[in-house]
C-alpha cells in the first residue's frame, strides 16, 4: 500500500506529456507539459486582455473579432475566466521574436511573447486546443519556429483569383503559423495589379479570350481589350491590395509582391511593345535591357508597388529569360559594349544589379528566383532556389540570404497521388510524405551557410489549376506538411507521428469549407516503384552510344540496370532523360557478361505532353554474341499522339535467342524520352 501511494504522489508531482501534444500542428519545438490533473471547459473564458504595443493590439483585436467573436476584448484585468496576451522583454528558453509561452490553467490562460507575432502564434496553438473538441487541461508550452521565412507562393497570373480567395488562404496560412505570401502578380498570362501610370497593363494585358490558361493557349495566347465581350481575366485595384494587406497584417503575414523581369513579360510587351528588342507585340517574352525606356518603365512600376506594399523584399522574378533577342539586338549590343559585358548572362546580371540599386535606394531589398545568380549575384540580393537546392546553398555560402523552394519538394502544381485518380496537373508526383521529408538546411551545409537559409516556400503555379476549388485541393494537405517542416526542429519531426495529425487537421480544414484532398483515399506510388526488380541484366555495365540528358541523370550510368523502377514522376531520380539534336534519343548497349539464352527484353517509357515528355516513335532491339554483329530482334513502330494525361507504355521483345550484348534504341521526333530500366530475362 505504501508503495502504491508513493507512486501515485510521484505521478502527481512530475510533469506529464499532455494530450495537447497530439493536437497542435505544426508540432511545437518542445513538448507540451501537463502541470496537474483535471480537465475544464474552454467556455469558462469570457474575456481577452491584450497588453502589447498599440499596433499589435489593433492586429490581435481585429483577428479575434473575426475568429472568436464570442470573446469580449477588455482593458480590465480579471483574476479568473480571462485569456491574457502579454508582450514581455524576454521569455525563458525563447530566442525568436515569433516564439511564445502558453500557460493554460483553470483560473486563466496566459500567452507571453516578445512580439505581437509571438502572441499571435501562441493564440493559434490555444485555438487548436479549444477547437480539438477535448476538454482543456493545465498545460505549459514553450514554442518557437525553426525558420524565419515560412511561405507560400500563389500564382494569380495564369488563372486569376479574387481577393476573397486570397483572404481565405491567408486564414489557413495563419493557423499553420506561415508568415510569408509571395504574390505572383505578373506573368505572360496576365498582369494583375493596377498601375496608374500604365493603364494598358490592366485595360489590355490583364484580359484574354479563354476562361483558362489552356484555353487561352489553344486560341493563340493573345490579349484582348477589357471591353471585349469575350474578355476573361481580372486584376486587383489598389484598394483591393490594401484590403488584402490589412487582412494579412492582422495575421502577421508579410505579402511579398512579385513583378517579373526581364522574362515572363509577354503581357507587358503586348501592351507596350516599345519595351521589347523588336518593338513589336508578340515577338518576345523579355524586356530589352539595352533601352533606357525599359528601366524607366520598371522603376515607375516599382515606385507604385513600393507605395502599396510595405514588405522589406520585392521579388523581381528573374527566371527563365530566353535572351535570344538580346544576342542580335543593336540596343543590347551597344549596352554590352558600353558596360564591358561579355555575354547575355552578364547583361541580365546588369539589369538585376541596376534594379537592386534602385530598390535599395528606396529602402527595399531584392529577392528573385535562382537564375538571378547567373552572371554574378547582386550584392544585397536574396535567392529563392527552385531548380533544386544547389542555388540556394551556393548563395548562402556566398553570404546571401536564401529561401529553399525546390521543385522536387515544394512545387504544389504537380500530382499528389496516383495521376489516374487525380485532376489534371502539370506532371510530377509530390505526395505528403515527400513534402514532409524535406530538410531545407541539412548538416552538409556549414554553420555559416545554414544561418543564411531563411526558410522555405511552397510554390503553386496554376497553368493546370483553373478553379479556386482545384487550387485548394492542390494546397491541402501538403501545406500542413510544409508548415511543420518550416516550424518544427528537424530532430522532432517524425512522419509516422505526423500522419494522423495531418489527417485530423485536414478534416478540420474540410469542415471549415476548404476543398482538400482526402488522405484516406491515397493510392500511393506506382506499384512498380515499390520494390527492386531482379533480371539477367541487373547491375550489368551499360555503354551509352548516345549520352543521357544531364538535366535528368537519375543513377547515372547505372540507371538502366540498377533494378529500381520509376514512380509517377520523371523527376524522382529513377527515370533517366534523353534529349538530342537527332531522332536518336536512347541508344545503349548492355553487356550481360557471357553468352546466354534470353527470352525477353523490354523498357517502359512515359508520356506527359505538357512538359514535352513523349513516347518514342520507334524502338529497335538487337542482340549480339560478340558485340560486333547484331541481329535485330524487334523493330516496333509507334504512332505518337498528343494527349492530356500521364501514360506509360512498355516496348519489348519476346522470343528465344542467345546473346551477351543487348542494344536498345528508341527514336523520337520531338521532346524528351524518359525510361527507368531495361529488363532482360
Amino acid at each position: 500500500m505504501k508503495l502504491l501511494l508513493a507512486s501515485a504522489l510521484l505521478a502527481l508531482s512530475l510533469p506529464a506529456f499532455s494530450q495537447a501534444h497530439s493536437v497542435i500542428t505544426p508540432r511545437p519545438s518542445a513538448d507540451v507539459v501537463q502541470r496537474a490533473c483535471g480537465n475544464f471547459s474552454p467556455s469558462q473564458f469570457k474575456t481577452v486582455k491584450i497588453d502589447a504595443p498599440a499596433a499589435d493590439v489593433a492586429h490581435l483585436s481585429g483577428y479575434l473579432a473575426q475568429k472568436m467573436p464570442q470573446l469580449e476584448i477588455t482593458d480590465i484585468g480579471r483574476s479568473s475566466g480571462q485569456i491574457k496576451l502579454r508582450t514581455v522583454s524576454s521569455v525563458p528558453g525563447i530566442d525568436s521574436p515569433e516564439g511564445y509561452r502558453l500557460d493554460v490553467r483553470p483560473d486563466g490562460i496566459l500567452v507571453e511573447a516578445t512580439s505581437g507575432a509571438g502572441l499571435f502564434y501562441g493564440l493559434q496553438s490555444l485555438i487548436q486546443l479549444i477547437e480539438s473538441g477535448e476538454p482543456l487541461s493545465p498545460v505549459t508550452l514553450t514554442d518557437q519556429p525553426r525558420f524565419d521565412y515560412r511561405g507560400v507562393m500563389i500564382d494569380v497570373s495564369r488563372n486569376f483569383r479574387d481577393k476573397e480567395f486570397i483572404k481565405k488562404q491567408l486564414d489557413a496560412m495563419a493557423a499553420l503559423k506561415l508568415n510569408k505570401m509571395q504574390f505572383h502578380l505578373t506573368d505572360g498570362a496576365g498582369w494583375r495589379l493596377q498601375i496608374d501610370r500604365y493603364p494598358r497593363l490592366t485595360d489590355f494585358a490583364a484580359w484574354r479570350k479563354g476562361q483558362t490558361w489552356k484555353e487561352w493557349g489553344e486560341q493563340g495566347s493573345k490579349y484582348v481589350e477589357r471591353t471585349d465581350p469575350e474578355a476573361r481575366g481580372g486584376y486587383y485595384t489598389k484598394d483591393d491590395i490594401r484590403e488584402i494587406l490589412d487582412y494579412a497584417a492582422d495575421r502577421y503575414i508579410t505579402v511579398i509582391p512579385e513583378i517579373e523581369m526581364p522574362g515572363h513579360s509577354e503581357e507587358v510587351l503586348a501592351a507596350y511593345p516599345e519595351l521589347s528588342c523588336e518593338g513589336k507585340p508578340y515577338t518576345s517574352s523579355d524586356f530589352c535591357p539595352g533601352k533606357e525606356t525599359t528601366f524607366e518603365f520598371l522603376q515607375n512600376v516599382l515606385d507604385e508597388v513600393i507605395e502599396l506594399f510595405p514588405s522589406k523584399y520585392i521579388n523581381i522574378g528573374g527566371d527563365e529569360a530566353g535572351k535570344a533577342a538580346w544576342r542580335k539586338c543593336p540596343d543590347c549590343k551597344a549596352r554590352m559594349e558600353a558596360e564591358g559585358l561579355e555575354n547575355v548572362e552578364q547583361l541580365q546580371s546588369y539589369l538585376i544589379h541596376r534594379i537592386e540599386k534602385y530598390l535599395n535606394s528606396k529602402g527595399r531589398d531584392l529577392i528573385g528566383w535562382d537564375e538571378i545568380m547567373e552572371g554574378g549575384l547582386a550584392p544585397n540580393a536574396a535567392v529563392v532556389s527552385w531548380r533544386g537546392v544547389q542555388g540556394g546553398a551556393e548563395a548562402a555560402r556566398q553570404g546571401h540570404k536564401a529561401v529553399m523552394a525546390p521543385g522536387a519538394f515544394c512545387y504544389f502544381d504537380g500530382y499528389q497521388d496516383a495521376p489516374p485518380t487525380q485532376p489534371e496537373a502539370i506532371g510530377g508526383y509530390l505526395p505528403l510524405e515527400k513534402v514532409y521529408s524535406f530538410n531545407p538546411a541539412p548538416d552538409s551545409l556549414d554553420a555559416a551557410a545554414r544561418a543564411n537559409i531563411m526558410g522555405l516556400e511552397a510554390t503553386m503555379f496554376t497553368e493546370y489549376i483553373p478553379t479556386d476549388e482545384h487550387a485548394e485541393y492542390m494546397l491541402y494537405p501538403r501545406m500542413i506538411a510544409l508548415a511543420e517542416v518550416a516550424w518544427t526542429p528537424q530532430e522532432r519531426r517524425d512522419y509516422t507521428e505526423f500522419r494522423p495529425r495531418a489527417e485530423a487537421y485536414n478534416r478540420r480544414l474540410a469542415a471549415q469549407g476548404y476543398n482538400v484532398f482526402d488522405l484516406s483515399r491515397e493510392v500511393g506510388n506506382r506499384k512498380e516503384a515499390l520494390a527492386p526488380v531482379t533480371h539477367l541484366a541487373l547491375n550489368c555495365p551499360v555503354t551509352y552510344n548516345v549520352p543521357w540528358w544531364t538535366n535528368y541523370n537519375a543513377n547515372y550510368a547505372a540507371t538502366l540496370t540498377d533494378g529500381l523502377r520509376g514512380g509517377w514522376t520523371y523527376s524522382d531520380g529513377r527515370w533517366q532523360g534523353f534529349l538530342s539534336n537527332t531522332t536518336d534519343r536512347v541508344d545503349v548497349t548492355i553487356d550481360l557478361g557471357k553468352v546466354q539464352p534470353i527470352s525477353y527484353v523490354g523498357a517502359e517509357f512515359m508520356q506527359l505532353c505538357g512538359p514535352d515528355v513523349w513516347m518514342p516513335c520507334k524502338v529497335i532491339i538487337s542482340a549480339s554474341e560478340d558485340g560486333k554483329t547484331y541481329t535485330d530482334l524487334a523493330e516496333i513502330d509507334h504512332d505518337v499522339v498528343r494527349d492530356t494525361g500521364l501514360s506509360f507504355k512498355t516496348f519489348s521483345w519476346d522470343g528465344s535467342a542467345r546473346a551477351r550484348y543487348i542494344r536498345y534504341r528508341a527514336l523520337a521526333e520531338h521532346g524528351v524520352l524518359f525510361t527507368d530500366e531495361i529488363i532482360v530475362r
